[in-house]
């Protein structure tokens, strides 16, 4: 889906997020290089394409090609910490997919006290969580009729659940080859390779960049080894909201994970606003 004008001022506020986070000096010049960007931005882009390509003028502005290191780190740790305790929690397939979801709350802010507390607060009442779109019996009949699962990873913290989902699809169908995908290159706290080593991604997966630092999936400039991959799959989970964004409009056999965060998103998919959604493509 192209972006849409109710996306700017969320855009506006994600540079200048990005701005205080990355420790930039003089932001005042960097607005400026941001909205001459902006006054002949392509509006058929979509908003995450958009957004990787302002990130790349900020790691540009402030010559540092990682400047999320250290956030993306943290919330790996943190997540790690708790791994096998939440492993434990989870008594059903339903139950992962929901946690999967739930890590999808973790978005681009400074780490501090109160995340772990907000997470554990959905974790401690999952019984009372409901998706408010829900084809997860759909995804487990494709899924144990697959040979092929391509699984579009988002946000760091948020990986490790992720790893304990991907866990129990590969104890259901233990011939399914299971590509897990991070970005090409680092845009703002989504996973990249070394992400999804660190969390150990590969016990269950084949990991694989898309070779493209846009915050969603955005197939017109992904590598050529991501597209091999995708177009072969049988089906595909895309988690998050910029990989909705990405391939809404795509022709495959999709299911997207993720808490609705915006109107945008709201109005497009048809449910309210921090919703959590199991959405098959196919079934829109």
């Amino acid at each position: 889906m192209k972006m849409n004008k109710q996306c700017l001022p969320c855009l506006v506020n994600q540079v200048v997020k990005m701005a205080s986070m990355t420790g930039c000096l003089n932001q005042d010049e960097l607005f400026h290089q941001f909205f001459a960007y902006m006054s002949q931005v392509d509006f058929t882009k979509t908003n995450p394409e958009i957004i990787g390509e302002v990130f790349d003028m900020v790691k540009a502005y402030i010559h540092h090609d990682d400047p999320y290191y250290q956030l993306r780190r943290d919330y790996n740790q943190m997540f790690l910490k708790q791994l096998n305790q939440l492993d434990n929690q989870i008594h059903s397939f339903e139950e992962a997919v929901k946690y999967a979801i739930v890590g999808n709350v973790i978005d681009f802010s400074p780490i501090h006290q109160n995340v772990q507390k907000d997470m554990m607060t959905y974790f401690q009442n999952m019984d009372q969580l409901s998706l408010t779109i829900n084809h997860v019996e759909r995804l487990k009949e494709d899924l144990m009729n697959a040979s092929s699962l391509v699984y579009l990873g988002d946000n760091c913290g948020e990986i490790c659940l992720d790893l304990l989902l991907i866990k129990r699809i590969k104890a259901m169908n233990p011939q399914l080859k299971i590509y897990f995908v991070t970005r090409g290159k680092p845009v703002v706290n989504d996973s990249i390779l070394e992400d999804a080593y660190e969390v150990g991604m590969d016990q269950y997966a084949t990991i694989i960049s898309n070779g493209d630092g846009s915050l969603g999936t955005i197939l017109s400039c992904v590598s050529q080894e991501f597209l091999d991959v995708y177009h072969q799959a049988d089906l595909i989970i895309a988690k998050g909201q910029a990989n909705f964004e990405s391939l809404s409009e795509e022709d495959k056999n999709i299911y997207f994970l993720l808490m609705v965060k915006c109107d945008v998103i709201s109005r497009y998919i048809g449910v309210k606003q921090k919703s959590f959604v199991c959405l098959s493509q196919k079934m829109r």
